[in-house]
This record gives C-alpha cells, sequence and structure tokens, in this order.
C-alpha cells in the first residue's frame, strides 16, 4: 500500500488482531483495514490526503477505541495528591471536569506513555495510548496504594469528532455541548445514553472526544455521519494531522529512553512539580532540567518535495550522524514535507539548517516553529477591562 503518508507505527500486515465494535461499520463505509498496536483499524476511505483536507475545512469523525479509558477512585480526599506520585503535572490543582495532558515516567524518568487526565466530580477519568495500555495499567497499580480503585472501560467506545464544523454538528444533537471550551469535559445524554464529552484535539482543530457504551456506539456513529459536514477518517489522516500540529506520537517521538524536557514537554512539568518534585522518576527529570537535555526534538520544514519519514539520520558536515527524524511526511495543509526528530541542543534554534539524510541521499532541512499549522482550539473568550 503507498499512501500519500506513510503512518508511523503502521504495521501492514494482517493477523488476528483484536476487532473493535465498529469493525463491521468501517468496512461497510469502504475502510480499509490494517493491523495497529495489536487491532483491526481503518487506515482511509477515501484516501489520506482526501480526508485529511477534509478534516482542516470540516468535520472527520475518527474510531480510537483502542485507547485505554481508565477510572481512578478512592474514598480518600486525597486522588489527586496521590496521583501525583505517579505523574508530574498539577493534578491536585486540575478544577471539576478540566482535562490536563500529562505523563506515565519510568524509574529513571523517560517517557513510557502521554495521557490525558481529567477530574470528575468523584474520580479520575484518564485515556492512554492503546499500544501500551495494559503495560501501563500492571505498572500503574504497581506504584499506587491499594486505597486507589483502577477500573478499564473496556466495555466503552471513543469516538473523536474534529475539525472546525464539529462544535456546529454536535451541538444539533447535544445543545449543551456548545458550552465546552478547550480542555473541558462533561457529563451528557442523548437518545437515552449515557456520554462522557470532552473538548481537545489530536488534530489541532477544534474537537470532541465521546466515551459511549460499546452497545450504543454505532447508533452515535450514524448520527454523526448522517450530517453533511462529517465523514469517517482514518488513522492514515490522523498520523498526518497531528503532524502538522507538532504532536508527538508515542512510541515513535516518545519512548522510554526520552525524558520530557529533551521532548520539548516541560509544559507537562509544572514549575511546583519541578520545586516539589516527589513524583516517580523526578530525580532524573529535574536532572534534566536543571543541566539541560543534550538532545531536543524539533520541527523541521524540509527542502523540495521528497518527505523524510521516521529512519532518516541528521549529520553534520563530514556525514557523521547528529541526531534522528522520529515523525515524517508530506503536509497536505501546507504542500511542502515536515518532520519531526531530535537535534543536539546548539542545533535547536529556529532557522538552524540540518542536513536530512535518507537512503544515503542527503536532503536539505531547517528547523522550525511548532505547531507547522496553527491550532484553532475553542478557547474561553477574554475577559474584557
Amino acid at each position: 500500500m503507498d499512501f500519500p503518508f506513510a503512518y508511523s507505527g503502521m504495521e501492514m500486515k494482517f493477523m488476528s488482531d483484536i476487532k473493535l465494535h465498529l469493525d463491521q461499520w468501517h468496512q461497510d463505509l469502504g475502510g480499509r483495514m490494517v493491523s495497529f498496536a495489536g487491532y483491526s483499524m481503518a487506515v482511509q476511505y477515501d484516501g489520506v490526503m482526501a480526508e485529511h483536507l477534509w478534516t482542516r475545512e470540516h468535520a472527520g469523525l475518527f474510531d480510537v477505541s483502542h485507547m485505554g479509558q481508565l477510572i481512578f477512585s478512592s474514598d480518600k480526599d486525597d486522588l489527586g495528591a496521590i496521583l501525583e506520585t505517579l505523574l508530574p503535572g498539577n493534578i491536585k490543582g486540575l478544577a471539576l471536569d478540566r482535562l490536563r495532558y500529562s505523563l506515565l515516567l519510568g524509574q529513571d524518568g523517560g517517557i513510557l506513555d502521554d495521557l490525558i487526565v481529567t477530574r470528575r466530580s468523584d474520580n479520575y477519568y484518564m485515556v492512554v495510548n492503546g499500544a501500551v495500555k495494559h503495560d501501563d495499567m500492571a505498572y500503574i497499580l504497581d506504584n499506587l496504594p491499594d486505597s486507589v480503585t483502577l477500573n478499564y472501560l473496556d466495555d466503552h467506545a471513543l469516538l473523536a469528532l474534529q475539525g472546525p464544523k464539529a462544535g456546529t454538528v454536535l451541538k444539533r444533537l447535544i445543545p449543551e455541548t456548545d458550552m465546552l471550551y478547550f480542555m473541558q469535559a462533561g457529563s451528557y445524554e442523548w437518545e437515552g445514553m449515557a456520554l462522557w464529552i470532552s473538548r481537545s484535539g489530536y488534530t489541532g482543530e477544534d474537537g470532541f472526544e465521546i466515551s459511549v457504551h460499546n452497545d450504543d456506539v454505532q447508533k452515535l456513529a450514524d448520527a454523526l455521519i448522517a450530517h453533511e459536514e462529517v465523514k469517517p477518517i482514518g488513522l492514515g489522516a490522523r498520523d498526518s494531522l497531528r503532524l502538522e500540529a507538532g504532536l508527538p506520537l508515542y512510541g515513535h517521538d516518545l519512548n522510554p529512553q526520552i525524558l520530557p524536557f529533551a521532548a520539548s514537554l516541560g509544559f507537562a512539568v509544572p514549575k511546583r512539580r519541578r520545586q516539589e518534585g516527589g513524583f516517580i522518576g523526578s530525580d532524573a527529570v529535574l536532572d534534566q532540567f536543571n543541566n539541560g537535555a543534550e538532545m531536543v526534538r524539533v520541527g523541521i520544514k524540509v527542502d523540495g518535495r521528497q518527505p523524510v519519514r521516521e529512519g532518516a539520520i541528521i549529520v553534520d558536515d563530514t556525514g557523521e550522524t547528529i541526531g534522528n527524524i522520529t515523525s515524517g511526511g508530506f503536509a497536505p495543509s501546507l504542500q511542502y514535507p515536515i518532520s519531526m526528530g531530535y537535534v543536539p541542543t546548539d542545533m535547536a534554534a529556529e532557522g538552524t539548517a540540518l542536513i536530512l539524510q535518507q537512503r544515503g541521499k542527503n536532503i536539505a532541512g531547517i528547523v522550525t516553529s511548532m505547531p507547522f499549522v496553527p491550532n484553532a482550539y475553542r478557547r474561553p473568550p477574554k475577559a474584557v477591562e
């Protein structure tokens, strides 16, 4: 299969993968199914380029039910503080029904996963990456006290509705969702089904993630694509959209050998946590914060039309390897190729010229700011003084 944007981590093989609840639904809509993270998933319907641009201009519906949905509860009042022993983020400071991006770290500070955690009225809700969710759960249970209960919502699906028309469409079904802004969430009901809906977006566009029981997911998916603004979108466009948004993909741009500040994710370790420490891996993470990282993740604009993909290297004038590309492809919104990769810190400044080497061929690149495409999240209006 030759896709305009090769999806990093895509296992192009067919095997006895787990089938998600909408598997036949995807096939009926013409989805081309591939193996990804142990699941059978749709990589494209009408073509990656067309689906990417449709999402940027209208609204795309993504089935991301392979992700792990976890609920943390406890009879103790300090559950946020308990979770802060596990995560480096400001979990105690989360307001009700607010989301926060955070990281699961190893003892040496390396990134085991990136995730979203939400404070709810009587628990915390967390979404982790599908490929490592079972490892995550085992690791989390090993590092939390017995007073905390972890429930895995394997009976729930997860849909993502993304794009500038997403809010308009969802408001028709559930008017109350129009009150949500970026990184906010809430409980809703539609046609008798209970929904947990958050407003964020891995595409860089405005959008929603909708947690729904497996028994109800097809009815909801059908209702969403019945709107002319919405089309089903596959993994290929999901990858190209997230790369244009400058967002890392776990297992490729992030892994257990990479610490948060090297990954340019310092915002996930806020000032209070840097001062207090006390989370798993904090000694190594704070050492990197204080002394700097040798290599850092940067965005790269690639010269010409040839995409430079994961696995390519970055070399100096003598041809010696000094860095590597972790994601890359042709950016449909920009009409030129882009990449992300790791370079020495002294070469991370915007405008720095790089030599990228792919299959023995040198290609020019230049460090550029991220996101490559400005994000379009729906944020609350600024107060007028």
